[in-house]
């Protein structure tokens, strides 16, 4: 077994024992949000396109699916499922129009995109403006299993991070993943080899869009609210921020920066607005000391360790 399925394994042991032993809805949160963090670093880490306008998918699913589940009577699997594939259509609005510039116009053009969002959600009555949708009920898993049990949504949440994490895992080792390497190393390159290198980014913006609303609408269910923080731009900061910890272009990179940013947040709430400090802190370190990440920097450090006990 190759030492990326090693690592799942172990990873996904850990994870189903997790909630005996620490809080599930913190674990769940955690899991949403390394979904995100996986999801964007397709686009970012795989691709080379940076967005500043992640939160839009993320919030837009979220609003969706609870909206499908509290008032239109979906089920929990058909809200989420809504909100992902809403998600994906927005994603394929914002990659055709973002898509036709690079670098920091790409950015500011996501950006801008995700703030019209912000301002919609802000002002369309379906969404709660500034109290968000409440009360969204967890519902019935097919119509069996009851998800206010905190085990049984855990497990779920499981679940559809881990069909989340293993598409983007299949998506980076397949050819299509390597044609995006190749775009990201080497743009002038790849389109002298023949490949359609819009219609390839546009791919890889509408799978990162509609993973990242994955996560939001599973989010949306486990706190049963969707609020505007999901849509504001300091979560795509943050999401950019999780898979530069982590490492960007590995793959458990952006999970091992999912943990560290959650972590904080929850664990030293009380610090107040020293939370920010302490993060931004840890990210000056990580820039300055490991310039690939935490995980890129272990990975490094194994390979040469390697080299030199063959």
């Amino acid at each position: 077994m190759s030492r990326d399925g090693q690592i799942m394994l172990a990873l996904l042991a850990a994870a189903l024992a997790a909630p005996f032993v620490i809080y599930p809805v913190f674990l769940m949160k955690l899991l949403c949000f390394a979904l995100f963090a996986c999801a964007f670093n397709l686009l970012l880490g795989y691709t080379g396109l940076l967005s500043f306008g992640h939160a839009a998918f993320l919030g837009t699913a979220g609003y969706i699916a609870g909206y499908a589940v509290k008032v239109m009577g979906f089920t929990p699997e058909l809200g989420i499922l809504a909100g992902t594939a809403t998600a994906a259509l927005l994603g394929f609005v914002f990659g055709s129009l973002a898509i036709r510039r690079a670098g920091i116009y790409f950015a500011m053009i996501t950006l801008a995109l995700a703030q019209m969002v912000y301002f919609l959600c802000l002002q369309f009555k379906f969404t709660g403006g500034e109290d968000g949708l409440q009360g969204v009920p967890r519902g019935h898993l097919f119509g069996v299993l009851d998800l206010q049990q905190p085990f049984i949504m855990y497990y779920f949440v499981l679940a559809v991070c881990a069909a989340g994490f293993l598409i983007i895992y299949r998506a980076i080792h397949s050819p299509f993943g390597q044609i995006l390497k190749a775009i990201r190393e080497n743009e002038p390159r790849a389109i002298s080899l023949g490949y359609d290198v819009g219609r390839y980014k546009l791919l890889a913006f509408v799978l990162s869009a509609a993973l990242s609303g994955l996560a939001g609408a599973t989010k949306t269910l486990v706190f049963q609210l969707a609020s505007l923080t999901d849509v504001h731009w300091h979560t795509s900061g943050e999401v950019v921020l999780m898979t530069l910890l982590g490492g960007m272009g590995t793959v458990f990179g952006p999970i091992a920066g999912a943990a560290i940013v959650v972590s904080l947040q929850n664990y030293a709430a009380q610090l107040g607005e020293w939370v920010t400090v302490i993060t931004g802190a840890i990210f000056v370190i990580c820039v300055l000391a490991f310039r690939r990440g935490v995980i890129g920097e272990l990975a490094a450090y194994l390979n040469e360790a390697k080299k030199s006990n063959p």
